[in-house]
């Protein structure tokens, strides 16, 4: 099992002051790696790193910056390597999501969907590649959806968005796999999360995600945690490009 020990490795996680990418980080902590918690307030992400060191005994550190603007980033992404060098692991996991129906969706809204849920990925991960380039060696999981593959009435936006992750992680791994970086994208299916809580307690929509679903139920964060400590540790380490669906088997069927 020592494949997947990630004790020694750093891991920075966006978006990981709340949601799944909080319990993404919990996962990843309790598999030995430190963790770098991020949000868009450092007072929210240094709240969250002490709360997850505090459950896990873990090693935390809290940062905040613009996941979509590229000063930012570069700057953000500076500041953590000057303390604790070059992540081992990156999770882009910063998302929003809007529902309105394609032919009345706000172009702003188009534009805040992609800039969080596409364009940081893009920035986070070439300046964080950069220095796993140097190095030789590094762990890229990009956070896609369900979406990646299927649309529905009403996210014509965002599952452009994670359709656009998928391809973005192959992408990665054309240009980065010869530096000894793997790239591979996680895809959650429906998950009950503060981003779906409306949805989960539609009574209606809730039976539509249990009937469509051979698991017969919504995902809980923890299922994330196996593939996702996969990914990110050596046990995967002639994976590269893939797209994970942890779905409860959705995509697999009709």
């Amino acid at each position: 099992m020592s494949a997947f020990d990630l004790r020694g490795r750093t891991a920075l996680i966006t978006g990981s002051s709340r949601g799944i990418g909080n319990a993404l980080a919990q996962g990843l902590l309790e598999a030995g790696a430190r963790v770098v918690v991020h949000g868009r307030s450092r007072s929210a992400a240094e709240r969250a790193a002490a709360e997850l060191g505090d459950k896990t005994g873990g090693t935390t550190w809290a940062t905040a910056f613009d996941v979509t603007n590229a000063a930012a980033v570069e700057q953000g992404v500076h500041e953590i390597e000057e303390v604790w060098g070059t992540p081992d692991i990156l999770v882009n996991n910063a998302g929003i999501q809007r529902r309105t129906p394609f032919l009345d969706f706000p172009d702003a809204d188009w534009d805040d969907l992609i800039a969080t849920n596409l364009t940081s990925a893009f920035l986070v991960g070439k300046h964080v590649a950069r220095g796993m380039a140097k190095r030789g060696s590094g762990k890229i999981i990009n956070i896609g959806s369900v979406q990646s593959r299927l649309a529905r009435p009403g996210i014509a936006a965002y599952g452009a968005t994670k359709g656009g992750i998928a391809m973005l992680t192959q992408g990665m791994c054309a240009d980065l796999a010869g530096f000894g970086i793997q790239a591979n994208a996680l895809a959650p299916g429906y998950f009950a999360t503060e981003l779906t809580a409306a949805l989960v307690a539609d009574e209606q929509f809730t039976q539509w995600v249990a009937g469509r679903t051979p698991a017969g139920r919504w995902g809980r964060v923890e299922d994330l945690v196996g593939a996702l400590v996969f990914l990110s540790s050596s046990a995967s380490d002639f994976v590269n490009g893939q797209v994970l669906y942890v779905d409860g088997g959705m995509t697999a069927v009709v």
